[in-house]
């Protein structure tokens, strides 16, 4: 390795680790305290009741940083209780709560709030709580990382707004039941009142603007669940332009919003979402969103995976602001940011995790859908050296399955090793069809559905007709990287597993004379007769291998 990959193999894995590390999705934090608990468990006063719709309506004042309004809850009575936990984090203030018109009392622990119902509670009962906030957001230090509201203002001092909340909660702008678990089931409609020339753009459709003597109010009405961190607000001297995509459930609407001064620029660069619905729609099945349509919508900071309003700002740059993260040279071939970030369409907004500890299920397919789209385009050989590249960004220093229950997820090699685990069962499937109509599969089978690791798992062991939980177990929950010992000698080819956990068993492909051959080592030494040593593992295996003294 030269000195300047060395050097930027050093970068980029200390830019994924101090991002990840600031957003709190890792670092090395063991003891966790009550609000810990409270925000990522399901709490007694969550359980009862199932989200059923919200209606956001709020106002956004840009000159003090400030925002107002109401969030409408329609819930559906599971078991009857007379408290509900609403979350909203400091210093915003939860100022009121109401049901049927009578006031509530409010009991506040920290960033949870329980607010005590004074009516029966029916199972199976439809009901409506309303509740009031106010106050000033906490301001994103490094969005979308370590997130909040973004400030900002564009080249020609109009303001630029923008809310980006993974990790840190949708409670740290507005109101809501802040665990991923339970998601609106008959969507929401988000009500935002702006300075008048302002826009602001949210998830779903536009369905009214009103306009008023100083303000503008846009109202979006998403008709699909939607998972909390995946609302935002993004407000600026926005211009439009759309087109249509033929897809395989009929036209999709594609929007763009982008701040005025970039809008030609945009229409040439913004060619790669329709690129990337093409190879997504191919590889995992139909965008999950038609009802919503989809956005790319320019933001401050460096982009988020909102639903059907995905946040763009990678300057305009292909590869990761103009970086390969592969050092491949196909990481340049695509726009990072419109590729990984629309790929959580059907990775983190359709297939959504239950608890943070599994966010490998988001980042990891994710993370693999950018050489997925590299196969689609430019070829196997492209996807291959992609993916392979992204190792020398892997640290192997925690596992990628977090502690539960607690709003903490796992190492950030969840992106590239967890990306190079899938490709490595690619191999395994050894058909790429079938491989594809796993992941396809998943998108259906899952379709708007909240999933833990062992639903996974068992999915793909299932489809492949393998028992994969020792590999599973190998890279989500070890840090160790499978080595595969040898001693060629004399015609003989000894070789085993090691490094490994238990059971490990995983087949592997030798390459020899052009040839290939599956092994299928363990812990134990097996013997192979090999005319000579012309033989090596196949790249395409996230595995070391380690020739060992004769």
């Amino acid at each position: 390795m030269n000195h300047k990959i060395f050097y930027l193999t050093i970068i980029n894995f200390l830019m994924i680790f101090n991002c990840l590390n600031a957003q709190g999705i890792m670092g090395d934090k063991t003891e966790f305290s009550r609000q810990d608990t409270l925000r990522g468990s399901i709490t007694k006063e969550r359980i009862w009741w199932d989200l059923k719709h919200y209606h956001l309506d709020i106002a956004v004042n840009p000159e003090e940083k400030t925002i107002s309004g109401s969030n409408t809850i329609t819930y559906s009575v599971i078991e009857p209780y007379s408290e509900m936990q609403i979350d909203l984090q400091f210093p915003l203030v939860l100022t009121r709560a109401e049901q049927n018109g009578k006031v509530l009392d409010i009991r506040h622990d920290g960033n949870a709030h329980f607010i005590k119902l004074i009516e029966k509670q029916v199972k199976g009962s439809k009901n409506v709580v309303k509740v009031y906030y106010n106050g000033k957001p906490r301001e994103a230090p490094r969005a979308p990382w370590d997130g909040g509201i973004s400030w900002e203002k564009d080249v020609n001092g109009n303001h630029f707004i923008a809310s980006s909340c993974q990790g840190l909660g949708a409670s740290v702008w507005w109101p809501n039941k802040d665990h991923m678990y339970d998601e609106v089931d008959d969507g929401m409609l988000i009500s935002v009142n702006v300075p008048k020339g302002l826009t602001n753009v949210s998830n779903g459709r536009l369905v009214n603007v009103e306009e008023k003597l100083n303000s503008t109010t846009f109202h979006w009405k998403v008709l699909n669940p939607i998972n909390n961190y995946g609302v935002n607000i993004n407000i600026a001297d926005y211009v439009n332009f759309s087109e249509i995509y033929e897809g395989e459930k009929g036209d999709l609407d594609m929007d763009y919003y982008v701040l005025r001064d970039n809008l030609e620029k945009a229409k040439i660069h913004f060619k790669d979402a329709v690129r990337t619905m093409q190879a997504f729609e191919y590889w995992f099945g139909p965008y999950p969103f038609y009802e919503d349509s989809f956005k790319l919508v320019e933001t401050p900071y460096l982009g988020m995976e909102h639903q059907s309003s995905v946040t763009y700002g990678n300057k305009y740059k292909q590869g990761y602001l103009g970086r390969d993260l592969s050092g491949s040279g196909w990481g340049l071939k695509f726009d990072y940011i419109i590729i990984h970030e629309t790929g959580h369409e059907w990775f983190a907004n359709n297939i959504t995790y239950i608890d943070i500890a599994d966010m490998w299920v988001h980042e990891s397919f994710t993370t693999y859908s950018e050489n997925l789209f590299l196969d689609y385009h430019y070829g196997n050989a492209a996807s291959s050296e992609y993916v392979i590249g992204t190792r020398r960004g892997i640290g192997n220093k925690k596992q990628i399955i977090g502690p539960y229950n607690v709003n903490k997820g796992g190492s950030s090699d969840m992106y590239s090793k967890g990306a190079n685990l899938l490709h490595t069962l690619r191999q395994l499937a050894n058909d790429d069809e079938k491989w594809r109509l796993i992941l396809r599969g998943l998108n259906s089978d899952f379709y708007h559905q909240m999933v833990n690791t062992s639903q996974i798992e068992n999915y793909i062991s299932e489809k492949m007709n393998m028992d994969l939980s020792p590999i599973f177990n190998q890279y989500l929950r070890d840090i160790r990287i499978p080595v595969f010992e040898y001693i060629y000698n004399g015609g003989i080819l000894k070789y085993r597993w090691n490094d490994v956990v238990s059971n490990f068993n995983m087949p592997i492909e030798l390459t020899y004379d052009n040839n290939s051959k599956w092994l299928f080592p363990n812990k134990e030494w097996q013997d192979l007769k090999l005319e000579n040593d012309n033989f090596k593992i196949d790249e395409n295996y996230y595995v070391f291998s380690k020739e060992l003294v004769k």
